[in-house]
């Protein structure tokens, strides 16, 4: 049984954990700090918008129940990929549309993804301003933030 990990940006990270957490195949979700300049960033540094680091998901899952292209499916249907540096009520860069990829392999994929969806038309006008960047140090975020939706019995918020 092998484990492959991914790393997504899509806004206010708690969402997204629970989304992620959710499909079969993914095996463990953290959220935590990725992109950024800071060592060992906090959420206090992260929302003042200078550190550069992204609100990101990261998570561990089975190639063999989940492929990483309906990971990608999964990422674009939870946020909207074409508004800079915002998710709803939230803005600034840490809430910016990003894929981190792990491997050449997780790049090509993003990529094609997004050069299908623009082929398609799906966000028309607006353009997909989702960030590909290769996977840095993920920064896991404070413990109260862990499964944060599960832990207050919610099953979702406003993404």
């Amino acid at each position: 049984m092998s484990t492959e990990k991914a790393t997504f940006g899509a806004g206010c990270f708690w969402g997204v954990e629970a989304a992620f957490a959710a499909l079969p195949g993914v095996r463990a979700t953290a959220v935590g700090y990725e992109g950024g300049a800071l060592e060992q960033p906090t959420y206090r540094d992260v929302c003042t918008d200078q550190t550069g680091h992204a609100e990101v998901v990261e998570l561990d899952f089975d190639p063999e129940k989940i492929s990483y292209a309906q990971l990608l499916d999964a990422f674009f249907s939870l946020h909207d990929p074409t508004t800079l540096n915002r998710q709803g009520p939230d803005w600034g860069t840490q809430y910016r549309s990003a894929i981190f990829f792990h491997s050449p392999e997780q790049e090509a994929a993003a990529r094609a993804k997004i050069d299908q969806l623009t082929a398609e038309g799906r966000y028309k006008p607006k353009r997909i301003v989702t960030k590909v960047e290769p996977a840095q140090t993920f920064w896991r975020a404070e413990e109260y933030h862990q499964r944060y939706l599960e832990k207050r019995g919610l099953t979702s918020c406003h993404i």
